[in-house]
């Protein structure tokens, strides 16, 4: 089913709970490559080609905003898109659409390269709050850029950007990010130590390499960027996204199932498959296929969350639905985001046992028998963690806004069809 994201229609998932899913699905392109990437075609006037580009609500409100920046943007809605730049019309972003995604905050080092200068609204998305600007404006600042009047993120970079050498503040995604996109456009060579090392950061440097950036050290926790050659268009193809490839395996073992999840890397799932096998998931991997056959999980000690290549907290939601039929007691540790547990708490109206420690710990001791409800998606992955456990449940949920979970799934809808799932789709009221 496709939405504008522009419109405000809002829609939820009718679940009928208690059928095993099963059959085969094929993970797009990771999300969290896909948004820096869109960003940093910003960065040369020549155009782009991505492909097995995540056909999600996400990548499309970034391709509209590039749109409004003056970007010619083809494909939005298909896996290939095509974005050619040649004149930057405008130095804000619509204030409308930036609400919307978090990740609009990765225009603003390519505003400053193209102009000079950057406004940019508060960006939506999930968790706004804990998620700030403090670690891009620290980069930005050192490569040349300061604060100016205006609501927002107001930056000017009047004498260009230029490198530098520095420490992050926190080893933000983002942040990190940020400060390569900056680099790659400032003379000379920067040094950013305290880099996030997630397999997202690693593409967007490789990106930028085959755009001429020279970049050594992608993937620790110091990234060399020499900047300021002249950048050309670049085609590359995404690399599968191995948080939604978690997804579709904890869906199917909450339901008794078995699936064969193709299209992300083996190395790229290490993280979450090792957790899923302490919790007694069978599954293997091979090369770009990961098989999950039924399981029956069981409660482990500990499960935290970390910085690459540690658990993803992307996952943590997931995990905690399935720590609800697993044998035992479980804690979860996010130290990251409080807000997602906080939306977990709706499983104990479905019958779920959860003790709330704090913000960041919960202990789920499993197994409980589900019962439907309706759900409120509070945000992306804690959304893709209730509809899991619907699916899971006696009776029947409702699951919304589903718009959502389309910021980060595609076709959530016909691949849970495809898969054996009984859904439909009606308007929220």
């Amino acid at each position: 089913m496709k939405h504008d994201p522009r419109l405000g229609t809002k829609t939820r998932l009718v679940v009928e709970g208690g059928h095993r899913l099963g059959g085969r699905v094929d993970v797009e392109g990771n999300k969290n490559a896909a948004l820096p990437l869109l960003a940093a075609c910003l960065l040369t006037s020549e155009p782009c080609e991505l492909t097995n580009v995540p056909r999600i609500r996400d990548v499309a409100v970034m391709g509209e905003l590039l749109r409004g920046l003056g970007a010619t943007v083809e494909g939005l809605g298909t896996t290939t898109v095509r974005v050619e730049c040649r004149h930057v019309a405008h130095d804000e972003p619509d204030a409308r659409l930036v609400g919307q995604l978090r990740g609009s905050v990765l225009l603003v080092g390519p505003l400053l390269a193209r102009l000079g200068r950057a406004r940019l609204a508060p960006p939506g998305g999930d968790f706004p709050g804990r998620r700030t600007f403090s670690v891009h404006r620290q980069a930005l600042r050192a490569m040349g850029a300061r604060d100016a009047t205006g609501s927002g993120h107001a930056l000017d970079a009047p004498d260009g950007l230029h490198a530098a050498s520095l420490y992050l503040d926190e080893a933000s995604v983002t942040g990190t990010e940020t400060a390569i996109l900056a680099a790659a456009a400032a003379d000379g060579t920067s040094e950013i130590r305290h880099a996030a090392c997630e397999p997202h950061v690693v593409e967007l440097c490789e990106f930028l390499g085959r755009m001429g950036v020279t970049i050594e050290g992608a993937g620790t926790p110091t990234v060399r960027v020499v900047g300021g050659a002249a950048r050309t268009g670049v085609r590359h193809r995404l690399r599968g996204d191995y948080i939604e490839a978690g997804s579709w395996a904890v869906a199917a073992v909450l339901t008794g199932g078995e699936v064969e999840v193709t299209g992300a890397r083996g190395s790229d799932l290490e993280p979450v498959v090792s957790v899923l096998r302490r919790m007694g998931v069978e599954c293997e991997v091979d090369r770009n296929v990961l098989r999950v056959h039924r399981s029956t999980p069981r409660g482990i000690r500990q499960i935290t969350t970390a910085p690459w290549p540690g658990f993803p907290s992307d996952m943590v939601s997931l995990v905690t639905v399935l720590a609800t039929q697993a044998e035992g007691r479980t804690l979860i540790h996010d130290w990251m985001y409080e807000l997602r547990l906080f939306a977990l708490e709706q499983l104990s109206g479905m019958g779920a046992d959860l003790f709330l420690c704090d913000p960041h710990r919960i202990i789920v001791t499993g197994p409980r028998r589900l019962q439907g409800r309706n759900l409120d998606t509070r945000d992306l992955r804690s959304g893709m963690a209730l509809i899991a456990a619907a699916l899971a449940a006696r009776g029947e949920s409702r699951v919304g806004p589903l718009e959502t979970v389309e910021r980060g799934y595609a076709d959530v809808v016909a691949r849970l069809r495809g898969l054996g799932a009984q859904v439909a789709v009606e308007a929220a009221p």
